[in-house]
């Protein structure tokens, strides 16, 4: 089964996405409510939820004519995907080359290094744990 390709996210559709995610169901009005000054136009938050509705990472509920919207994509999901494609657009698929970017640029200290390699080491081990299940 081929693997659908995620597309990525506006910085307004990726920001209406965070507040979704935090809320797990909210409408139109809520999700204005969330988002930082200068506001937008409630038609603009309407527009970008039913673009994100098209592009399939959200859903409603019909309650007459409100509509209650929620995530269809989780955030770990859409995170993975988005990293993935910087991983193979940036880094030609290395995480080497990535932390190596990182560990150039100063941008991570080597705590944060070692810290990434502990979750690594943890995240590692938690899927052999569940392979033997």
């Amino acid at each position: 089964m081929a693997k659908k390709e995620q597309r990525e996210l506006t910085h307004a559709e990726l920001e209406v996405m965070q507040i979704l995610w935090e809320k797990k169901r909210a409408l139109v009005r809520e999700v204005l409510d969330e988002m930082p000054e200068p506001k937008p136009a409630y038609n603009t938050v309407s527009t970008v939820i039913r673009v994100l509705e098209k592009k399939g990472f959200v859903g409603h509920k019909a309650f007459g004519t409100t509509y209650q919207y929620f995530p269809l994509v989780r955030r770990k999901e859409y995170t993975k995907g988005f990293m993935d494609s910087v991983m193979s657009n940036f880094f030609g698929g290395s995480i080497h080359q990535m932390l190596s970017f990182f560990n150039d640029t100063k941008s991570v200290s080597i705590g944060e290094l070692e810290e990434i390699i502990g979750l690594m080491k943890e995240e590692n081990k938690a899927e052999k744990d569940m392979d033997k299940k």
